[in-house]
């Protein structure tokens, strides 16, 4: 049967691929309220399931950081009548695949499964969702796994510096602090804080679903209602917005390290604003279109200063950013911030060329089709764009959108967008040329 799914899980990719253009999306209403979004394609006999449930980390509640990553850690070892053994025989037996993981912003939950055992892939879902068993044993494992990522943690500079910019940027808002705790807060928790996580994160008022496969519209609304009529009907509240607010500036976290690595940017943009397609594609061609962005031909390229920069649009539930990674030498790290901060304000006083624009355009509307490579890829997707408030038609006036942007709209956007006296760098090594703080 394994071998069966791995052949169906390759044949579902050859139909994604081609589907894209013409995605049939039913937006489906079960008889108990719950709502997804369905790509029905019978001729494959394999379903897969994306569940969303907003909140993620920033749910976790005061001085019990990691709660929601180590519950959702935990989901799958062991439910109902099962331990973590039985609970994976279980899946195996029915070459089920669950995956399980917590953002910020979102606890996701992916499934695949075979039609002819549908109603037991859902059973053995609900129970993980439902029925926990959090048993002490494999908690202490789960916990053991994670203690020891966040100790590596404290040894990596990129997350050092990632970490120390979000720090300043959000205080002590969730967005501030590691979304999978520190070592002092994860060792604390208890069996109760994850049951607490599970109720808070894990709830009907807040889930998204999207399938794709074999599965009509009417079993669909059948298994949400059994997956999701046990759970919560309300979470925890969701935490507050914030008002990112930067100074231009450097700051260093002295780190004994041959190389520094350096995390920048300021305020970006809302994922529902008007100008986001000119941004994105703003972004493309200033740090987002690898070998072809203006930072990576003028840091990398040109001047031999590291090998990989890159910047993006985070557009979180509760702030938005606009920022970048770069990783030099710690004597040449002062050389590549002053030519970022050149490039920054290039963009804003000189715009664009039409080449440029011409290039991200064909980048971003040819790679778009191949993100629909398969089932499981197409419920991401369909997920995703129901947390953002987009509409099924979206997957078709997409590129069209992108084609619309004009050289005017580009220049007006970086203008808006990107705020030179706002860019701030953090830098994590023993960097030469930079102060450090308090000199």
């Amino acid at each position: 049967m394994k071998r069966l799914f791995l052949a169906l899980t390759v044949t579902a990719c050859s139909f994604a691929a081609t589907a894209w253009a013409a995605v049939d999306i039913q937006e489906v209403e079960s008889p108990g309220g719950f709502k997804a979004w369905l790509v029905e394609e019978p001729s494959i006999p394999f379903v897969a399931l994306e569940l969303r449930f907003r909140g993620g980390t920033s749910l976790d509640e005061p001085g019990k950081r990691g709660a929601t990553s180590l519950m959702v850690s935990t989901l799958e070892e062991g439910a109902a009548e099962m331990d973590a053994s039985a609970f994976a025989a279980a899946k195996e037996g029915i070459a089920a695949k669950i995956g399980y993981d917590a953002g910020d912003d979102a606890v996701s939950i992916s499934m695949s499964f075979l039609s002819e055992t549908r109603d037991e892939a859902v059973e053995l879902l609900r129970a993980s969702l439902v029925e926990p068993r959090f048993d002490e044993q494999a908690v202490e494992r789960v916990r053991a796994q994670l203690l020891s990522n966040l100790q590596s943690d404290l040894k990596d500079p990129d997350t050092i510096a990632s970490r120390a910019f979000d720090a300043m940027i959000f205080g002590d808002h969730p967005y501030g602090t590691p979304p999978d705790g520190t070592p002092e807060t994860v060792a604390a928790l208890t069996r109760d804080d994850l049951v607490t996580a599970l109720k808070n994160a894990l709830t009907q008022d807040r889930v998204y679903v999207a399938a794709a496969g074999d599965i009509n519209a009417e079993d669909l609304g059948a298994l949400m209602d059994r997956l999701l009529s046990d759970l919560p009907e309300t979470g925890a509240p969701l935490p507050a917005d914030v008002d990112v607010q930067t100074e231009a500036g450097v700051t260093v976290i002295p780190f004994d390290t041959p190389q520094s690595v350096a995390v920048f940017g300021h305020k970006g943009m809302k994922r529902d604003d008007p100008d986001f397609f000119a941004a994105y594609l703003l972004n493309t061609i200033f740090g987002g279109g690898g070998f072809e962005a203006r930072l990576m031909n003028e840091v990398r390229e040109k001047r031999g200063l590291t090998y990989g920069i890159y910047s993006y649009l985070a557009p979180k539930d509760h702030a938005e950013l606009f920022v970048g990674r770069v990783a030099s030498a710690n004597d040449r790290i002062a050389e590549a911030i002053d030519v970022i901060r050149d490039e920054w304000r290039k963009v804003v006083e000189e715009g664009v060329t039409p080449e440029e624009l011409e290039r991200a355009k064909t980048y971003q509307t040819g790679a778009y089709p191949l993100r629909f490579d398969g089932n499981g890829p197409i419920a991401k997707i369909l997920v995703g764009m129901q947390m953002d408030d987009l509409t099924p038609e979206y997957i078709e006036t997409r590129n069209a959108n992108i084609e619309a942007v004009t050289l005017e709209d580009i220049q007006r956007v970086a203008q808006e967008l990107m705020k030179p006296d706002e860019l701030h760098f953090t830098v994590v090594g023993q960097p030469e040329g930079l102060e450090t703080p308090g000199q």
